[in-house]
C-alpha cells in the first residue's frame, strides 16, 4: 500500500492515505498484473474503459466531455511517467473532476 500512496504523493503530495487505499481495494486483483495495473494513455480503448468504468459508473459523473478533459489532464500531467500506475491515475482522475468525496 506505500507504494501507491508514495507514487500518488509524486502528483499530489497531501494525498488522501483513506482514498488511496480505497482506490486499491476497488481494484483488486487487477493489480497483480503488469499490464492491467497500468494505464496506457496511447490506447483509445483503454482511455474510453477508464471513462466509462471509473469516471461514469465509480465516481457517478455523467459529462463524458468532463471525463475527458480531466484523463486528458491526468495524461498530460503524468506524461513524463511511461509506466503510469492505474491507482495514481484513478486518484488524479477523481481529484481533478472534484469527486475525491465519494471515494472517502
Amino acid at each position: 500500500m506505500s507504494d501507491y500512496l508514495a507514487d500518488v504523493r509524486k502528483y499530489d503530495a497531501n494525498a488522501d492515505e483513506a482514498i488511496v487505499n480505497k482506490i486499491v481495494r476497488h481494484l483488486g486483483i487487477a493489480l497483480r498484473n503488469r499490464d492491467s495495473s497500468l494505464v496506457s494513455c496511447s490506447d483509445p480503448s483503454e482511455l474510453a474503459r477508464v471513462r466509462e468504468k471509473w469516471c461514469m459508473k465509480k465516481l457517478g459523473e455523467s459529462d463524458e466531455g468532463k471525463c475527458d478533459s480531466a484523463i486528458e489532464k491526468v495524461c498530460e500531467t503524468m506524461s513524463a511517467d511511461r509506466s503510469k500506475s492505474r491507482v495514481t491515475f484513478y486518484y488524479l482522475v477523481a481529484k481533478q473532476l472534484g469527486k475525491e468525496a465519494v471515494l472517502a
